[in-house]
């Protein structure tokens, strides 16, 4: 799980999310989250120009504050080397737009070494649709489908109010917004070509 310093206001739809076996990486202000998520930071990474070294007894990794990759980014990258495969997004999506879609770009990243990554914020979740048929429950409230990285092609939906086949979305015409699944289905997306993210806005 990787905690970002965006705000974050429902931490109880969060804490539905987290499991025994985490492993909490907290990316510099994102410690301002830890104890509203009632957590333990594993590791500790950033360049502290947002946020006060707490010099707290866990693993620290000191960044320098000119660098390609921001804090985040880092963090992705650090636990890959480590080996994990699932991965929690929570604190990167809301406040710069340029950091909020750098970060939706490791959603991208990560589908791209095959691991699996769910981004949260208070009003949806995120993850990237590709090689794989993605379902999606009739609890949420809506869900869409948007091209962030070149051009999807091959897209169906099935069990949708809004049902596709065989169909493209190209970055420049961004029709699969605020589908609905239909009652007591699963809707279920698939596709040929490409990535999709896919928000799953909850009630």
């Amino acid at each position: 799980m990787i905690i970002g310093g965006a705000d974050i206001e429902r931490y109880d739809r969060i804490h539905g999310y987290l499991r025994e076996d985490d492993f909490y990486i907290c990316c510099d202000s994102g410690l301002k989250h830890r104890e509203k998520l009632g957590i333990v930071p594993n590791l500790i990474v950033g360049d502290f120009d947002s946020y006060k070294n707490p010099h707290m007894d866990v693993e620290t990794i000191i960044l320098p504050c000119e660098k390609d990759d921001t804090d985040t980014v880092f963090a992705v990258k650090e636990a890959l080397s480590r080996g994990f495969q699932d991965f929690l997004l929570v604190g990167v999506i809301g406040g710069r737009l340029d950091h909020t879609l750098g970060n939706v770009s490791l959603l991208l990243m990560l589908d791209a070494q095959g691991k699996a990554a769910t981004a949260l914020d208070d009003f949806s979740e995120m993850q990237i649709v590709s090689n794989q048929p993605a379902q999606i429950e009739d609890r949420y409230a809506y869900f869409s489908l948007l091209n962030i990285s070149g051009t999807a092609q091959g897209i169906t939906i099935k069990n949708a109010k809004y049902p596709l086949a065989e169909a493209e979305i190209s970055c420049e015409y961004q029709y699969g917004i605020s589908n609905e699944v239909l009652p007591g289905k699963y809707a279920v997306v698939t596709l040929k070509q490409g990535q999709l993210l896919l928000i799953k806005v909850l009630p």
